[in-house]
């Protein structure tokens, strides 16, 4: 099993919490992974993605020309990326943000409301990771019980106070994803 993710938004989104936590989860439970985190030359509000990769098997490469999945946080990122995603790949988009829908027929798509799932539990900022909740139930490489895990060993000490807000956004993300469907 090998599954790569690419997660790319503008800084300040959360891309690479939530790239950098599914590899921390998938590290966690003896996986092999790699992370690579790429920047704009802006801190927040420039473009920001990562590439997660994940193994069962040591990794050859880390550079992934076409991505088996997807995970887009804005219309720019969803314009770059789309065209990249490997065919029978999966692309995520946050739909809160980003009305347009794919026109490729070789990839399945899932539209999540991911802002508006996380204004709905308090925190907009956890889009991030109810995009995730959903990617994980659409491509269960990970259970999310490893993302609940993970979040409660390597979120950092000044946001402990967000850990159960972030399990909330997780399971809705995925409870979310089990009942859309996949265009």
């Amino acid at each position: 099993m090998q599954e790569e993710f690419l997660f790319s938004g503008f800084g300040g989104q959360g891309v690479m919490f939530v790239g950098q936590l599914l590899a921390y989860a998938a590290m966690d439970e003896g996986l092999q992974v790699t992370w690579i985190p790429s920047y704009g030359p802006e801190m927040r509000g420039g473009t920001a993605h990562c590439f997660t990769m994940i193994s069962d098997q040591p990794i050859g490469s880390p550079i992934v020309r076409n991505p088996k999945c997807v995970i887009t946080f804005n219309i720019p990122s969803f314009e770059r990326y789309d065209p990249l995603v490997a065919p029978g790949g999966l692309i995520v988009r946050n739909a809160s943000l980003i009305s347009t829908a794919s026109a490729r027929g070789d990839i399945a798509e899932l539209a999540v409301p991911a802002s508006d799932i996380a204004d709905e539990i308090g925190a907009l900022r956890l889009a991030n990771i109810v995009l995730l909740g959903a990617t994980l139930a659409a491509r269960p490489v990970l259970e999310l019980a490893a993302i609940e895990r993970a979040l409660d060993h390597h979120i950092p000490a000044h946001r402990r106070d967000m850990l159960e807000m972030n399990i909330k956004a997780l399971n809705k993300g995925a409870a979310y994803a089990s009942t859309a469907t996949t265009a």
